[in-house]
């Protein structure tokens, strides 16, 4: 079994991806997401949670905030990379990660997986998973 908190916000950034394939999204862009954070534990800490919500909702915000009303090709950090909506859901989950491992979230240890679900639109997302 496998407990799971969600929490969710947003970011609007500016961006062009490279390649034909793109079509006219290789010009540059504005892009709204919606974002949803999952952290995953088989186990509830000694409160009886998977993280802290509240922590983990201001960890979301802190790291959206960077990105948002940015042009996304200016930041060094994604220089010579599309910044698709997948590549920024990896982007997103591993600086999230990160907060877990620190124990920003209010636990150190017991989170097993996080996903993170990038929403362009009511019929279009994508995310990334992954195992801490």
């Amino acid at each position: 079994m496998t407990y799971s908190v969600t929490v969710r916000d947003h970011m609007m950034i500016a961006h062009s991806l490279a390649g034909e394939m793109f079509g006219p999204a290789q010009a540059l862009h504005g892009a709204t997401f919606v974002v949803d954070a999952t952290f995953r534990a088989s186990t509830l800490d000694e409160n009886g949670v998977v993280v802290d919500m509240g922590r983990a909702a201001g960890e979301l915000r802190s790291i959206l905030s960077a990105l948002t009303y940015r042009n996304l090709d200016d930041d060094p950090a994604f220089r010579g990379r599309n910044t698709t909506t997948e590549m920024l859901c990896g982007a997103v989950a591993g600086r999230l990660a990160d907060a877990v491992r620190e124990g920003r979230l209010g636990r150190a240890d017991g989170v097993t997986a996080l996903e993170v679900t990038m929403h362009e639109s009511h019929i279009a997302w994508a995310s990334y998973e992954m195992t801490l």
